[in-house]
């Protein structure tokens, strides 16, 4: 484990395998993800990283080893991208490719807007959303009724629309104040994806997965994309092998 210190005091904290120096792979998780997360419990990280790519996986402000401070301000994805970006400028990158499931992608579409040195960018777990709110789509799944899940008494209490993010969080051993500090501020605003300057990009999605509903307009709306839709929903999708394996040929150039 590594770790960077923002300029707000919080500690960022992330994964490095393979060997420096080797191609660069970021890969940012998405909310109430755990210390395992979707890339490495799916054995995405260690196929990168036996194709000679230098894997680092970023662990979000509030999230696994990186502190997790329960004000507001101290989150939304906007700063979570800066992080991510204070990452690469520690780690040297002069150029990487970027990876972000559900909030990673959010986090990964605001770097992408913003960086000139990322090559291929895979975006998944999200869909028109991204076009309508900015965002996660919460139209789905409102911020306030996942704030609520998070901080009833019980889940029993939990909002039924919302229960299974509380169910999740408990489940990893999550910190649920600080989830639900970033659950109030979400981003809801327009990612300018228009100046994203990535080589390629992918969107990637389960085809039961309320958050990513019609990826394909996403897909659309982003530079030199192509989409893949496999056969799962949000958190299950990554155990569809052939949703492993669009990913990580992506990556790979396969």
């Amino acid at each position: 484990m590594k770790y960077w210190t923002a300029d707000d005091g919080v500690k960022i904290a992330y994964e490095v395998y393979g060997e420096a120096g080797h191609p660069a792979v970021i890969l940012q998780h998405g909310f109430a993800s755990h210390l395992q997360g979707e890339w490495k419990s799916s054995g995405i990280a260690q196929t990168l990283v036996d194709g000679g790519r230098y894997v680092i996986i970023m662990h979000a402000r509030g999230h696994g080893a990186s502190d997790k401070p329960h004000d507001s301000a101290f989150y939304g994805e906007v700063r979570m991208a800066k992080d991510l970006r204070g990452v690469a400028d520690a780690e040297g990158l002069t150029a990487f490719d970027l990876g972000g499931y559900s909030m990673g992608a959010v986090i990964s579409l605001l770097v992408a807007s913003e960086e000139t040195r990322i090559g291929k960018l895979l975006i998944g777990g999200v869909g028109e959303g991204i076009l309508a709110r900015g965002g996660v789509d919460t139209r789905a799944a409102p911020n306030q009724l996942i704030v609520d899940a998070l901080t009833a008494e019980t889940p029993e209490e939990a909002p039924e629309i919302t229960r299974g993010f509380r169910l999740f969080a408990d489940s990893v051993g999550a910190d649920r104040l600080a989830l639900a500090a970033q659950a109030r501020v979400v981003h809801q605003d327009k990612i300018p994806l228009e100046q994203i300057s990535a080589q390629s990009c992918l969107v990637v999605a389960g085809d039961d997965d309320y958050l990513a509903i019609n990826p394909g307009a996403l897909a659309e709306a982003l530079p030199n994309a192509s989409l893949f839709v496999g056969k799962g929903d949000h958190l299950g999708i990554f155990g569809n092998a052939e949703f492993r394996d669009a990913i990580t040929r992506y990556f790979l150039g396969e």
